[in-house]
This record gives structure tokens, sequence and C-alpha cells, in this order.
């Protein structure tokens, strides 16, 4: 039976009244959004305190415009099969957002031409102003109505895999649901529900193909229209990646090469030794190495909150009084369902500023270390909340970058603490081995997707069959020593369960920086918590209002992807992994 998630606004507390917008506004009514924009278009701005009244102002219409979107877009996640989300949601992409972005850059120029803007204080605003130079800089009118096609192409993913089940013992499931049965130890359960799954998943491979084809030829538009030759470029200064550049990337790739690479290879030694078999196959990666039957930690998502509770409060009690507010004032959805989408977030509803977390529980020992990552996304919205940062600070404008930092050390943190809480010690001390096990792997899959995104928008006419290609190549040289052999064809289409690359195309990176972040700050808490857990509340407090290597540095972390900063994590990484 389905939860209902109405985001009722008299069930959560708004607690940051209105100054500008009427506290009642229908803002998908187009006349009345235009004469907002008209009013903030029109306003003489004649100082300093008469522009920080005006940004004050606009931060504030993007704040509610922005939550009606999320709202929108967490209700129709939530449930992929019901038209009306669908419909309310796709309404206000194709209405309410094209007039909001048309908007906000005729904003953009007004502060940009105000010579008042030389009066604020430099240090304050220099991320803002650079900000709106950018975005003038890139913004073009036609590009409006291709990003409109975009977000609906993109969404069709959605729908297309949130509708993927099978029948499995007399049951239909979804995905993440037979995901489970990959760690039981008969390997003919594994291997039976591994061709199910993947199998139908091939039904959906040429829709799939389709819409990708679609989208990589959308963003070549754009870019083009922007005067760039490829996306890649253009979406690097999209994202405001002003402090690193492709050859970074690059050299993320080399040092994952070099270094993790050879411990994943020493891992599935380890694996197919521990499991006997020979060869190893994709279907032997989720399941025990000694054979165990799978952790199941919980039950129940009330069962899955008291327990991460638990653990935050090891780690710091105010955490954990913010994941037990959450979950009062109903801002988790986290069971797997038929119709939910796949995947995992934390959203910030940017005018209450409280964020809401969603995900596809099912009682498998990765749905704690989930929700441990989207709590550390959440405990960022609650650090910025009092702040008294803009819009342009908060939400989605905070740097992916740190963002990832706030969620993945509050994962790798959190997962010092299972003991007692989800498990005994010799499970805990088990769950946090496959864990770190996990990351190893993750490092490598994140430059497996970030290495065929500068592949796939430097050469946006490639062939289904050169894409597929690319694919394989990448995976052997990031991956691991699992065969393949009779299934290439699964392999070939592997990358389309990865929404990243349908819904936020180079959003992946980041997870990699991030990790480098992460890996620091989870070093420094097993030596000292105090003043690691210090390092990350002041780092998170700055929201987005610094450069990126300014909150890096914040954080007390150096701004480094390379071999010189991996090399060292994976040494750690390593003796984590021969300990246990």
């Amino acid at each position: 039976m389905e939860r209902a998630l109405s985001f009722e606004y008299s069930h959560l507390p708004h607690e940051y009244p209105r100054q500008f917008l009427p506290s009642k506004i229908d803002l998908t009514d187009l006349s009345r959004l235009k004469e907002l924009f008209h009013d903030l278009q029109s306003r003489p701005v004649h100082s300093a305190s008469d522009l920080e009244k005006w940004l004050k102002d606009e931060s504030e219409l993007a704040s509610a415009l922005a939550e009606e979107q999320s709202i929108r877009y967490a209700r129709m996640t939530c449930q992929t099969d019901d038209p009306a989300r669908e419909r309310d949601y796709l309404f206000f992409i194709e209405n309410v957002e094209p007039e909001a972005k048309l908007g906000f850059s005729q904003l953009d120029r007004k502060y940009l031409g105000t010579p008042a803007r030389k009066s604020l204080p430099h240090e304050e605003y220099f991320v803002l102003d650079r900000k709106m130079e950018n975005n003038v800089a890139l913004f073009r009118e036609k590009n409006v109505e291709l990003e409109k096609e975009e977000t609906k192409l993109a969404q069709s993913f959605q729908k297309t895999t949130g509708a993927m089940t099978v029948l499995y013992e007399g049951q239909e499931r979804t995905m993440q649901q037979m995901g489970r049965f990959l760690e039981e130890p008969d390997r003919g359960v594994r291997e039976k529900t591994w061709l199910l799954s993947e199998s139908r998943r091939q039904k959906d491979r040429d829709t799939l193909n389709h819409v990708y084809d679609q989208l990589i030829a959308l963003r070549q538009r754009i870019a083009e229209n922007a005067g760039f030759d490829n996306y890649r470029d253009y979406i690097f200064r999209k994202k405001e990646r002003f402090d690193y550049t492709p050859e970074d990337c690059f050299r993320y790739h080399e040092a994952v090469e070099q270094h993790i690479v050879p411990l994943i290879h020493e891992l599935d030694k380890e694996r197919k030794k521990g499991l006997g078999v020979e060869p190893l196959r994709p279907w032997d990666l989720a399941v025990d190495p000694k054979g165990r039957p799978a952790l199941r930690p919980f039950k129940t998502s009330s069962e899955l909150i008291h327990g991460c509770v638990k653990v935050f409060e090891k780690v710091n009690p105010d955490f954990a009084a913010k994941l037990k507010r959450m979950a009062g004032l109903n801002l988790l959805d986290l069971e797997s369902r038929k119709g939910k989408a796949p995947g995992g977030y934390n959203m910030e509803l940017a005018e209450i500023r409280l964020p809401f977390v969603f995900m596809n529980a099912v009682g498998r020992d990765g749905d704690v270390w989930t929700l441990l990552h989207e709590s550390g996304h959440a405990f960022h919205v609650f650090a910025v909340r009092d702040k008294g940062l803009p819009y342009q600070y908060r939400a989605e404008n905070v740097p992916l970058e740190i963002a990832e930092v706030a969620s993945q050390a509050m994962e790798i943190i959190g997962g010092e603490h299972l003991e007692g809480t989800f498990y005994n010690k010799e499970d805990a001390a088990r769950s946090k081995r496959e864990h770190v096990a996990s990351i190893v792997k993750l490092l490598a899959w994140i430059a497996t997707i970030d290495a065929f995104q500068h592949w796939i928008y430097t050469h946006p006419s490639h062939t289904r069959e050169e894409r597929q290609n690319q694919w394989v190549k990448l995976r052997k040289r990031f991956g691991g020593a699992e065969s393949w052999n009779g299934y290439e064809e699964f392999l070939q289409s592997q990358w389309q369960r990865q929404l990243h690359l349908f819904e936020v195309p180079f959003y992946y990176i980041e997870y990699g920086i991030a990790f480098m972040g992460a890996l620091g700050l989870w070093t420094r808490y097993r030596k000292d918590r105090s003043a690691a857990i210090s390092a990350y509340q002041r780092a998170l407090a700055l929201g987005g209002s610094k450069p990126l290597p300014e909150l890096f540095k914040a954080a007390e972390l150096p701004f480094d992807f390379g071999p010189r900063t991996i090399e060292p994590y994976a040494d750690e990484l390593r003796d984590v992994l021969v300990q246990r």
C-alpha cells in the first residue's frame, strides 16, 4: 500500500517568514510569477544596502521556486506510476522553470550592471559575483527550450527504470529487491536471480539507448549555442568548476589505475579463493567471500532509523537529534516498493530549510550505509540553516565536491559504530570490512563513469556500437577480475543503470574528489574524534559561500585528488582490509 507523501505545509514548521513574497501565492501562475520578476527587475537600487535587500528578496523567490520543484520531484519519484504526480512535475518543468530561467537571467544582468555592486564586501560576495558573471556569460534564451526537453527526457529514464520488475518465487519484485538474492550463499540462487534481473534490463536496452542518443544530441546543441565545441567543456563552466580542469580528472583516473585497481584485484583474488569458484562471475561479487549468510541488520524502516540514531549518538548527539526530528516530521521515505524510482537522494526544501531523504531500503547491510550517507547531506542542510546564507549559497548551490564530503565522511565515520547498534562485534567488523572494500571498488567505478562521460561528450557523433565498446574498454581498465564470458551483452549495457548519465551529466567525479576529503576526515577521526567532527562542522557551516579550495581548507583537508593524495589513502584502506 502506498504511503502518501503530501508535504503538507501544515505539518512542517515554517520558521523563516517571507519578507518579499506574499505568504500565500501560486508560483505556477505564470502571470503572477512574471509580476514578481518585474518587481525585482524594475526596482531602483541606489546603494549597497538597497542592493543587499534586493538580493535577499531575489533569494527568497529562488528558494520558493526551488522548493516547489523539489516537492513535485519528490512526489513523482516516490510513486512514478501515479499520472497526477508525473503531470504536476512536468507542468512545472515545461511551464514554470523556463519562465524562471528567463527571469533570473535578467536579474543576473541587473545585478552585474548595478554600480552599487562595487561597494559590497568582496570576501562576502566574491562567490556570488563569480556565479552571476558565469551565468550571464553562458545563458542563451534558445537553450531554455532545449533544457526543458532534456529534463523531460531524463525523467523518462526514471519512469522506465522505476517500472522494472520481475516475477520470482511467485512475487513481483523490484530490481532493488532482487539485489538481496546476490548476497545468498547458494550460488545457484545468485546466478538465477542475476540472470533474471539482467534479462529484464535488456528488454529496455534499446529504449534507454534511444533516450541517451537524444540526450547527447540535445546537450551538444546546448553547448554549441553557448559557443563551445563540445558539451564537456560547456558543462565544466556550467557546473562552476573554476578550481579544477579535465586534466585534473585525468590525474584522478591515472591515480585510480595505479593505486586502486591493484587493490581490487587483490580483493577479487581473495574472494575467488574464499568462495572456491573458477572463474569469478558477476553474481559472485556481493556475497560474503566466506560463504556466510548475508547480513540482515533490520526488517523495517523504523528499525533502520532507530539504529542510525544510535550510531549518531556515538558520533555526536546533535546529529542523532537531527535525524529524530526528520523522522518525526515524516521527512524520510526509505523503503523500496513497486513504482518507486530507483536510487536515493537527499534534497533541501529550500524555503523551510529542512532536508528530505529518499531511498530504497530492503533490509540489506548496504541500506544502513546509504542512510548514514544521506544523513550526512541532511546534516549539511541543518548546518547552514541558521547561518543567514542566501539561497545562492545553500541547497544545490553548495559545490557537490564539498556536499559529498558531508555525506561520505558521515557514512564512513558512522561505520565505526555499528557494534551495539545494528550488529554484534563480529558482524560489525564484517560489515565495516565489506564497506571499505566497496569504497575501493567505488573509487574505480567513479573513474569509469567519469572517463566514459569525457569520451561520450568529446565524441558526440559516436555510434551505439562504439559507445558500448568504449564502455567495455573502460571496464577492463578500471574493473576487477570477474569473467563476463557468455554474457558480454549484459556488460555492454551495464552503464545504463547509472542514473547520473541520464539525469545529471558529468555529476560523478565529485564523488571521487569528495572521497579524498572523506577519507582524510575518517583517518583523523580514528585518531582524534573531537577534532575531526569540529573540522567537519566548520566546513559544513560555510555552505557554498567560499571557493572550493577554501571549503576544503576549513575542514583542514588538501584540495587535491591525484596520485599524491590517493596513494596514502590506498595504503590506509589496504591496512584495514588486511587487518580484518
